[in-house]
């Protein structure tokens, strides 16, 4: 545990992507390999759930530091993380107490919290804190609250596991792709340079697009790129092998129960054939917009009527494996080419190939790309049709060979109404926001937003908030309605779990309105009617 506290620290402690690479390495080279597995796992955005309920892990708190609740709960707001502020409270750990691996903490301790009766659970937790220095007590707290997050992304921490061991990037991507068991053996496997068993259902690593932000003729001869359009839907693998097959998120989850007209569909495929695609809803022989897909997402019992009422279907728009053959350092316009006869041998319209968009020139598909919206698409990507299939958010050359060129987003003049602290480095800073617009002579709360503000405006926001504060319900704080900011988002719809009946999708900040009073603010009236117009 102190190693891989040290190695939290590290990470946590500098921006440089040198640096967090260099740590990684180094606790990669020195952790044993039950430990090595579940830092992989961790880093790797793996997380076991809350252990005890904070309730009571606050009452522990509260009697072990002899503290009263209030003082807890002041503690607690100052802070603005759990986790910390329990390792503030608690009185000093014992120095004698012996060094227990990070895997032991985990297997043989973190995972039977869950099993413990309540009344047992205090003399446990105050043992465990008394055998772990401050910053050790930090990172255990954030498992035990199932709040770890460590600002890597997969990438460099396979980066971090290339320096460490001399393997490609390449392999190691595609070993730690699909589910990762946390033990010995996964790492050893996983780090072995004649390891070359494969389990038959694994994906590939995928490839990402990179956002256009400047002109699109940057990107030279409009005959070099292939265009099709951005669809709103969860990007997936299908992979056919061994007679099995295996529908994978691009989080790595494999969600192959939750979609079975879907897996209907792709076990007629060959076997030997890896696709990549987009997951849509589908209703009326088109895609319908993404709140119909949520219904169908997290769900692992469909009935019948949810299968009816929010069907699925899979736009496909590059082939991986063909008959057992890795295809993805092949061309672009090879792949696509190979794609469209294999699926078109299907006549299964749950699986078909995203169609290219045809324009002759930039303008003309600039002109196309216009009409996004009214198509329920999020606008288009690019692809070089010489284009390799990379792993991660990679580029070859400067100019790249995946771009999404998305539609700008749609956006509303909203009032601040509520914040809250953020977490990790903005712990101490309100950066939690939530919005809201007017209605019948009201403001009505209608989405929060987290992002998209400078450091010095969420500075300048932040001091606003603390001279602002009416009331405080626990961690949340009532602002006095006087700053207008203007709220983008890519997707509205109806909402019957909203205040306001309206929920909109990937909501953020995109400027202050300096220039606005909040009397000038948008109203809930404007929001529907947008609603009504895209619907």
């Amino acid at each position: 545990m102190r190693e891989f506290a040290a190695l939290y620290r590290a990470l946590d402690a500098t921006t440089s992507t040198r640096a967090k690479r260099a740590a990684l390495a180094a606790y990669f080279r020195a952790a044993p390999p039950a430990d090595a597995a579940w830092a992989v796992y961790f880093l790797c955005g793996g997380k076991p759930r809350q252990a005890v309920p904070v309730k009571l892990l606050r009452a522990i708190v509260v009697e072990r530091a002899q503290v009263p609740d209030w003082l807890f709960e002041e503690s607690y707001q100052a802070v603005g993380d759990l986790a910390e502020t329990i390792a503030l409270l608690l009185p000093a750990a014992l120095a004698s107490a012996a060094r227990v691996p990070l895997h032991e903490w985990v297997e043989q301790r973190l995972l039977k919290l869950r099993g413990t009766a309540p009344d047992a659970l205090a003399p446990l937790l105050n043992g465990w804190w008394d055998e772990l220095d401050a910053h050790e007590r930090f990172v255990w707290n954030k498992l035990i609250t199932g709040g770890l997050r460590v600002g890597v992304s997969r990438q460099l921490v396979v980066q971090g596991l290339a320096e460490a061991t001399g393997l490609t990037t390449q392999v190691l991507a595609e070993r730690l792709t699909g589910n990762w068991t946390p033990d010995a053996g996964a790492w050893l496997r996983l780090v072995d340079p004649a390891e070359a068993s494969v389990p038959p259902g694994r994906p590939y690593p995928f490839f990402l697009a990179h956002p256009l932000a400047g002109p699109v003729e940057t990107l030279g001869e409009r005959g070099y790129w292939a265009a099709e359009w951005k669809w709103d839907g969860i990007r997936a693998q299908i992979v056919r092998r061994d007679g099995g097959t295996w529908i994978w998120s691009r989080g790595e989850e494999l969600v192959t129960p939750r979609f079975p007209e879907v897996a209907a569909a792709a076990a007629r495929l060959p076997d030997g054939c890896v696709v990549d695609g987009e997951l849509v809803a589908w209703r009326d022989g088109r895609v319908a917009p993404f709140a119909l897909l949520q219904q169908r997402i997290g769900r692992t019992k469909l009935s019948a009527s949810v299968l009816a009422a929010a069907p699925v279907a899979c736009i496909a728009y590059d082939l991986l494996e063909h008959d057992g053959l890795d295809l993805r350092s092949r061309p672009f316009g090879e792949r696509r080419a190979r794609l469209e006869h294999l699926v078109a041998g299907l006549g299964d319209p749950v699986l078909s190939v995203s169609p290219l968009v045809e324009a002759g020139s930039w303008p003309t598909l600039a002109a196309l790309r216009l009409e996004a919206r009214t198509r329920g698409v999020e606008g288009l990507m690019l692809k070089r049709i010489d284009s390799a299939y990379g792993i991660g958010r990679t580029r070859s050359g400067p100019a790249g060979e995946w771009w999404k060129w998305k539609i700008d987003p749609l956006s509303i003049d909203a009032v601040l109404v509520y914040a809250q602290r953020g977490h990790g480095r903005r712990a101490s800073l309100y950066t939690d926001y939530t919005f809201a617009l007017w209605h019948e002579g009201a403001l009505v709360p209608f989405a929060k937003a987290y992002s998209g503000l400078t450091d010095a405006e969420i500075a300048r926001v932040d001091a606003y908030i603390r001279q602002n504060t009416r009331e405080k319900f626990g961690p949340v704080r009532s602002v006095a309605p006087k700053l207008v900011c203007e709220i983008g988002f890519e997707g509205i719809s109806r909402s019957s779990r909203h205040k306001s009946g309206i929920a909109v999708r990937f909501p953020r900040i995109l400027r202050l309105r300096d220039d606005k009073r909040i009397e000038d603010a948008d109203t809930l009236a404007q929001l529907q009617a947008l609603a009504e117009d895209l619907s």
